[in-house]
């Protein structure tokens, strides 16, 4: 103990004045001295080096609190503990110095001893403990501030989730219900095709049985003429010879007119006509459902709307309802524009489709890259991945600035896009006059897109995509 004792007196020592440290200050070379022995010292040798080492420093440095705490703290008791404490007594750290204000260790992060610890923690950076405290707070406080972002963050993410969840509900009952009522429409036009096929089975039917009925009343009378004319032969052959004789000639009239008379066969059209009934039945009746039905080269996605817009049940169809709408702000949706997109992208081929457009005074169709940027302003040009036809009240462009001089107003435009050649063109469906058409190399997916303005006081309210006619 007496060498711990000694050994802390030692540290503690001025090497100047050989006192016990008064107001200690340490230089950059880790020697301690009292603030008036360093002063004076470098007062009367005229010079700014360490007394021990002799290193020359430029400024003079702050009191080493530490030092001086553990300085007071040995004077104010003379012995030390007997263990270093791992847990903080009441009134201090060490249970034998319960009144000696404690140190903090910053290396090791804990509080020590002032008197029995502090020779272990001579390489280690020690401090008082209310500039430990007040660091440490200063510390968490600024990572209160991103923990507080991230909670926001977390919080607004959580929100997000939440609208995805309840739109997405909204969602599957829209599709439930127009699912329901388009196979309810099959339903209902399958029922009556069945009801027409079954119609004709009856009245196939009824014929057959009237030309059946009237056939066989035929024989029926023929053979009842033949049995009368046979009994009679058969008297006439049982009678006496003047009978036989007088009875003979009326005998053999009737009978060689029967016996001259075609002999009757099965007539045609006994039978029922099955090829009339069932041939081609279900050709014939998804012929009759294609006018129920419509076939779309693009389908547009609803999950890429902006607010303004509203889709059509079966996707087909887009207008600005002039209301934004409570959507969540998926990654895939339009935040700061009127725009939608197709579903269904491309990499290679030719594909083209049919927009009608009527008298909408404010509308932009063609294609965009897939990493369009959708949440931020951006023009509407190639340099940005979107190639387009622009239309504003009667006005054409080609969206890189070069007006258009139509001679007819088009209500119906065809897109066609050739992805290997690069290259989108507008048409005129009326005539088929080329309107404008963009060359570049696409390196990305490409998808249909659109944009539509407010309908004012037009006719044509919702932009359509048109079904696809086959040509034969």
């Amino acid at each position: 103990m007496s060498e711990r004792i000694a050994a802390v007196e030692d540290f503690l020592t001025c090497p100047v004045c050989l006192d016990t440290f008064k107001e200690p200050v340490s230089l950059g070379c880790n020697h301690s001295f009292c603030s008036s022995c360093l002063q004076n010292y470098w007062d009367k040798h005229n010079t700014k080096n360490c007394p021990v080492c002799r290193k020359e420093f430029k400024d003079f440095p702050p009191v080493n609190f530490a030092l001086k705490q553990l300085s007071l703290s040995l004077k104010a008791e003379g012995g030390v503990c007997s263990k270093p404490p791992q847990t903080e007594a009441e009134g201090g750290v060490c249970s034998k110095h319960p009144s000696v204000p404690a140190l903090f260790c910053l290396d090791e992060a804990r509080a020590l001893c002032s008197i029995c610890e502090f020779s272990q923690h001579r390489d280690h950076t020690v401090v008082s403990v209310e500039e430990a405290v007040s660091g440490l707070k200063e510390q968490l406080q600024s990572e209160l501030k991103p923990l507080t972002e991230q909670r926001e963050q977390a919080s607004a993410l959580q929100r997000q989730y939440e609208e995805v969840h309840v739109h997405s509900e909204r969602q599957a009952e829209a599709c439930a219900r127009h699912i329901r009522e388009t196979f309810e429409r099959l339903h209902r036009f399958l029922q009556r095709e069945e009801e027409l096929r079954l119609t004709a089975l009856r009245e196939e039917r009824s014929r057959q049985l009237h030309t059946m009925d009237s056939e066989l009343e035929k024989v029926r009378e023929l053979l009842s003429t033949l049995n009368k004319n046979i009994s009679t032969v058969e008297q006439q052959l049982k009678r006496e010879h003047m009978d036989f004789i007088r009875q003979y000639s009326h005998s053999q009239k009737s009978s060689r007119s029967l016996l001259s008379q075609p002999t009757l066969r099965l007539g045609p059209g006994l039978l029922i006509n099955q090829a009339t009934v069932l041939g081609n039945m279900g050709f014939k009746a998804w012929e009759k459902m294609r006018s129920q039905v419509h076939d779309r080269p693009v389908i547009l996605d609803p999950n890429t709307a902006g607010r303004y817009l509203y889709m059509s049940e079966d996707l087909s169809g887009v207008r600005n309802g002039e209301t934004k709408q409570q959507l969540p702000d998926n990654p895939e949706r339009f935040s700061f524009y009127a725009d939608v997109l197709g579903s269904e992208g491309w990499s290679c081929g030719s594909h083209q489709w049919d927009v009608e457009v009527g008298d909408h005074p404010r509308w932009t169709i063609g294609v965009t890259k897939e990493s369009v940027d959708r949440k931020g302003e951006r023009p509407v040009t190639p340099k940005h991945g979107i190639w387009c036809l622009f239309h504003r009240d009667g006005e054409y462009t080609d969206v890189v600035d070069k007006k258009l001089n139509l001679k007819l107003r088009p209500e119906k435009i065809r897109v066609r896009l050739d992805y290997d050649k690069g290259k989108v063109s507008f048409y005129n469906t009326d005539d088929m006059s080329l309107i404008c058409s963009h060359t570049d190399r696409f390196k990305e997916k490409i998808f249909p897109y659109f944009y539509i303005g407010r309908a004012g006081d037009a006719k044509t309210k919702e932009i359509k995509i048109c079904p696809y006619v086959p040509s034969f």
